[in-house]
This record gives C-alpha cells, sequence and structure tokens, in this order.
C-alpha cells in the first residue's frame, strides 16, 4: 500500500518540527494535540486539524504519534475516542514516543488482533535533529511493516534501524538513555571540576572534546548549561521518564543500573526545585548549589 495520509498525533518540541518534514516530502498531514494552539503554526502550512485521536486516525494510511507519558500513549490508542476506535483496518500505526517496551508489545498484539500494524520506532537527537530531519529511528515490530513505512521514516531521519520484534525499539531507546545518563553527568562534573580549579571552561571542553572524553552530551548538551543557556532540547521531566522506565525494564530482567538511578535520583530533585521544563543540560545546577 502507498501511504500518501497521514495522521500525527502529538505537536510538541519533536512532532512539530517532525510533522513539517513529513509535509515537505509531500505527505498529506492531519494533526492532533491536547492543546489545539500548539497546533495552530502547522494549520496554517496546512496540516488539517482533528478534535480527537479518533478523527486524526480516520481514513489514515499511516497514523504516527508522539506524545508525553506511557499512560498518555495508551490513552490515545486505546482511551475513548482513541487511534484504535478510528483507524482503518490494514492501517500502520507507529508510536515514536520514548515509551514502556511492555506496552509496545501489548499494542502490537491488539493491533495485529484488530487487524491494524503496529510497531514500536522511538527517536534520539533531540529538536535539532527533528528539525533537520536527521533523527536516529529506532523500530520494532514485523520486518514487512518496517520496510513499509520506511519512506515515511525517510521524511524524519538518517539513521533508520529496524531493531527487531515488537518492544525492540524502545528497549533499544532504553540503552541510549542509559549511556547518555553516564555521559551527561560526566559531562557536568568535568565542567564542574574546571570551574572549582579556575579552569577556562570554554578551553576545557573544546580541548578534551576532540579525544576519547568527546561526546555530544559533553559539547553539545552540557555546554549549553555551561554558557547559560537552559532552554530545552530535550526536557528535564522526560529524560526523568526514561531513566524509570529503563530502570524498571532492568530490573525485570535482574539487572541493577546504579549510575543511572544516581543520576535519575539527582535529576527528581532538581525537577522538584522548579527544574522540570528545562533541559537536561540544567543538571549542571546540581554542581552549583
Amino acid at each position: 500500500m502507498s501511504i500518501k495520509k497521514i495522521g500525527f498525533i502529538g505537536t510538541g518540541i519533536m512532532g512539530s518540527s517532525m510533522i513539517r518534514n513529513l509535509m515537505k516530502a509531500g505527505y498529506e498531514l492531519t494533526v492532533y494535540n491536547r492543546t489545539k494552539a500548539k497546533a495552530d503554526p502547522l494549520l496554517s502550512e496546512g496540516a488539517a486539524w482533528a478534535d480527537t485521536p479518533k478523527e486524526c486516525a480516520r481514513d489514515q494510511d499511516l497514523v504516527i504519534t508522539i506524545v508525553g507519558f506511557p499512560k498518555d500513549v495508551r490513552e490515545v490508542y486505546l482511551g475513548e475516542n482513541g487511534i484504535f476506535e478510528g483507524a482503518r483496518a490494514g492501517a500502520y500505526l507507529i508510536d515514536m514516543t520514548t515509551s514502556d517496551p511492555g506496552l509496545a508489545v501489548e499494542l502490537y498484539d491488539r493491533a495485529k488482533a484488530a487487524g491494524f500494524h503496529a510497531m514500536d520506532a522511538p527517536v534520539t537527537g533531540g529538536d535539532s535533529g527533528a528539525k533537520a530531519g536527521t533523527l536516529t529511528i529506532l523500530a520494532g515490530g514485523d520486518r514487512e511493516d518496517f520496510d513499509a513505512v520506511h519512506p515515511a521514516f525517510e521524511a524524519m531521519g538518517k539513521t533508520i534501524v529496524y531493531t527487531g520484534k515488537a518492544g525492540c525499539g524502545q528497549h533499544t531507546k532504553m540503552c541510549n538513555q542509559i549511556a547518555i545518563a553516564g555521559a551527561l553527568s560526566g559531562a557536568c562534573e568535568a565542567i564542574s571540576y574546571a570551574r572549582a580549579v579556575g579552569l577556562d571552561e570554554e578551553m576545557m571542553v573544546n580541548t578534551i572534546a576532540t579525544g576519547a572524553a568527546g561526546s555530544f552530551q559533553l559539547s553539545n548538551v552540557a555546554k549549553k548549561g555551561m554558557e547559560g543557556d537552559f532552554n530545552p532540547g530535550f526536557m528535564m521531566k522526560h529524560f526523568i521518564k526514561d531513566m524509570n522506565l529503563a530502570d524498571a525494564s532492568a530490573e525485570e530482567h535482574g539487572l541493577h543500573l546504579d549510575i543511572t538511578e544516581a543520576v535519575r535520583d539527582i535529576c527528581q530533585e532538581l525537577a522538584d526545585s522548579g527544574e522540570a521544563d528545562n533541559g537536561t543540560q540544567a543538571l549542571l545546577k546540581h554542581y552549583s548549589k
């Protein structure tokens, strides 16, 4: 089936840019968001509006969701006026939220029973990757479904990976967030140490970023915080959600994530003190107390 019409639910920092890139690629977009005002710029650019997830899914070839938390995913798919009530038989349903791997498997199974094709396909790359259309897309589900929706993925991402069966996209994203927890906290500690001993912070970051200590978290995320910019490319509250999901999944498999748990607890303290909607680089503030 050729995909031409896409329903897209979630017009936040990531979703809005992904929608724009899909429209640039020639797809016909219908959008839904709990707060309509956040979708208004997209409507002025040619997207159509739907009043509910059910209406957004109606008669679409593909439905994409990128919302906040697993409870939101469950609501937009399975709730009253949800996607499962509106989607037509044979439609492709792709959740690109970072969510619970177990929920991804549940949605896959329920979709298959209802005659839909469901995949979990969380992304990495932040707001800059969403704008540039260079996201990394981590897809789990049936390989033939991955192949069918690949052109739509190409409109939003650069590195597009089939990770395995349903839930594997989410598990791969958990690995990404676990690695970020260590890399970001290490970068923030390095900057804090430089400040404490009186080093030129800019010199330090630019120097060590060229060697084995180099990382995106050091050169881009932590550096933004070092420069006093705490605007979110990725919100602290969503990072906490991801670390909680990773920790819970690890516990189910008999694994204890020491570093991730420590970083999660620090981030939660910061969120409780007013940093929840700031970017993850606000972790740097922990070391300036």
